[in-house]
């Protein structure tokens, strides 16, 4: 496994050669995809050329956002969909071999039963479209209970609904997106995760949470840095099971925009990556230390943001 680095998750944004040189200065791994970005690259000046500040820095590819909405008009989601074999192509040419989708946990047009329906059927296609280029898909759910509230119907956020959901739709590269956080959130632990199959769990995020709030009072805002103080997620123990399974994919850190006292984007992700590094020295894992290209061998000018 590897520590992986999603500037948008941690509100950082910019050319992506500044925040690749970003996550090698901070010793990430990893980084997530922008598959669309990529994609048009690749149109437009050819795949040589899109990889090239990957291929640069030798930086692995974490995983890529499902870039459809799941629960869009049927006319939407058929246009979206034929898009799609085009996308996951971009994603083997960069690299990138998994996908990540979120099921929200509350909406307003379709009883539960129906929703379920509706995203087996569709995720069964989009299963069968990322599979068909080798690609795994991950998918997570958001457990916080004010996501639910003023909606009139609820849906997945609790990993046993979500398991079915995977178990159900039969196919091999699908399984789940294991966000600590969200199952801590919805009344589970370290065991609940334990029980996963190994070739389940496709990709995983990492957070902390404050001990001193009630489960039921929740909020995305709540979500820490790794390893916090009077946290209450053991991210040590999770990382040693993770190596114990022989997990091989992205660890990523997810706290919420909140746990930083800055907006500079250089201290974000540095105040990620030591607190990251905490808890994976504490699990006995090695920080692979990475050497950061010159701004002329990164080709600085003319990039896309992220």
């Amino acid at each position: 496994m590897f520590k992986n680095l999603n500037p948008s998750a941690l509100g950082v944004t910019g050319h992506q050669s500044e925040i690749i040189e970003l996550a090698l200065t901070n010793n990430f791994g990893g980084l997530d995809l922008n598959v669309v970005e990529f994609a048009t690259r690749a149109r437009l000046k050819g795949v040589p050329y899109a990889r090239r500040l990957i291929d640069s820095a030798k930086i692995k590819l974490g995983s890529f956002g499902l870039p459809l909405e799941i629960e869009a008009d049927e006319e939407m989601y058929a246009k979206d969909m034929k898009k799609l074999p085009d996308y996951a192509q971009a994603a083997v040419a960069a690299g990138c071999a998994r996908c990540v989708a979120m099921v929200a946990p509350a909406g307003d047009a379709r009883p539960y039963h129906e929703n379920f329906e509706l995203h087996k059927r569709r995720y069964q296609e989009i299963g069968k479209v990322l599979g068909d280029a080798s690609i795994q898909l991950g998918i997570g759910f958001s457990a916080a209970e004010n996501l639910r509230k003023d909606h009139a119907f609820q849906f997945i956020h609790d990993l046993d609904a979500l398991l079915l959901l995977v178990n159900m739709l039969e196919l091999p590269n699908v399984g789940a997106l294991v966000d600590v956080w969200e199952i801590y959130a919805c009344g589970g632990s370290l065991d609940n995760i334990r029980k996963i199959p190994p070739e389940k769990i496709i990709a995983v995020n990492l957070a902390d949470m404050p001990a001193s709030v009630p489960q039921a009072e929740l909020e995305e805002k709540h979500r820490l840095l790794p390893g916090s103080e009077n946290g209450k997620i053991d991210s040590t123990t999770l990382l040693v099971f993770l190596k114990s399974i022989g997990y091989e994919g992205p660890v990523t850190p997810r706290p919420s925009r909140t746990a930083f006292q800055t907006r500079r984007r250089d201290l974000v992700i540095k105040q990620a990556s030591d607190a990251f590094d905490r808890v994976w020295k504490a699990a006995g894992l090695t920080i692979e230390k990475r050497f950061v290209p010159s701004a002329a061998a990164m080709d600085f000018q003319g990039d896309f943001t992220m």
